[in-house]
């Protein structure tokens, strides 16, 4: 049975280092190999998506692969076959599997019947593959995190989760500032995570700042009370300011302009969310060429 890459504390440091390193290597020779030439990767995706689904099919075809879409209504998923069904076959027809669902129990089922490695896309508790594209983001212009200082504004989502994770693994120090209702209930089991309710505490000092949409995917029949409850959450230009002068902002996109960023905020100087969106093509390059050189599963063998 194959390992999969359902969150970042599957592996060390060292290695989620290596897939950043190797990331920025394909980066800079610039778009085209055949490192993953004859391998086919296929995306199962339960909820929306831009840049994940994207980055992973032209990834896939620059690095010599393919790669095929299915949504949910697409697959006999759709009308009551199990899970563990589903992965038997299609792990026996592909090379590997990304997987963007709604709830994250869904990735735990289908990687224990699956035979070959399935990549989480995104679910209700996490989004991994995009925090290797804001590591990657950071290291490409400041080098490593250890010992810096991280500030989260917003909701506890499964992008902060992935950063509560990361925080651990790379050694540096994360601030969440949240609305005491959102906490998570098991924060005290997070290592080098500080929750507070002022964005101010969390953002002094920081050496990043990021944040995302206050109603994911799944909340929106919360809207009204989501908006009220995080109206003090607002990253902008003031936010930054408080922070140390060369700070970086990022978030992960699609961004609601008026509400959990100002509407300038994308274009400031200190931003770097474009780049970072376009990471997240390099981040997928790197991720499935790197199995090949870590101590990691053999995925789409180079």
């Amino acid at each position: 049975m194959n390992n999969h890459f359902l969150d970042l504390n599957n592996y060390g440091a060292e290695d989620l280092e290596r897939i950043i390193k190797n990331s920025l290597e394909l980066k800079s020779k610039n778009k085209v190999s055949n490192a993953l030439e004859g391998k086919f990767l296929g995306l199962i995706f339960e909820k929306s998506s831009t840049r994940t689904r994207v980055s992973f099919e032209v990834a896939m075809t620059q690095l010599g692969g393919k790669a095929s879409f299915l949504s949910v209504n697409d697959l006999q998923l759709g009308r009551g076959e199990p899970i563990e069904d589903t992965a038997i076959v299609l792990s026996s027809m592909v090379d590997g599997l990304v997987l963007r669902t709604i709830d994250h129990e869904t990735q735990l089922k289908f990687s224990e019947n699956s035979s070959v490695p399935v990549i989480n896309g995104l679910s209700n508790k996490s989004h991994p593959c995009q925090l290797l594209a804001d590591l990657l983001t950071f290291y490409e212009e400041k080098g490593s995190l250890k010992g810096r200082k991280v500030a989260w504004c917003g909701d506890f989502n499964n992008v902060c989760f992935s950063y509560a994770q990361a925080a651990e693994l790379f050694d540096f120090e994360l601030w969440i500032a949240c609305p005491k209702e959102y906490l998570p209930v098991e924060k005290q089991n997070f290592k080098n995570v500080t929750f507070t309710e002022s964005v101010s505490e969390a953002v002094k000092g920081s050496d990043l700042i990021s944040t995302d949409v206050w109603i994911s995917m799944g909340d929106e029949t919360e809207s009204e009370k989501r908006i009220k409850a995080f109206e003090n959450y607002q990253v902008n230009e003031n936010t930054l300011d408080q922070a140390n002068s060369d700070v970086m902002f990022l978030h992960c996109l699609p961004a609601i302009k008026g509400q959990e960023i100002s509407t300038t905020l994308l274009d400031d100087q200190r931003s770097r969310v474009w780049r970072q969106a376009e990471n997240r093509l390099h981040a997928q390059k790197g991720l499935p060429v790197s199995y090949t050189h870590l101590t990691l599963p053999t995925i789409l063998l180079v």
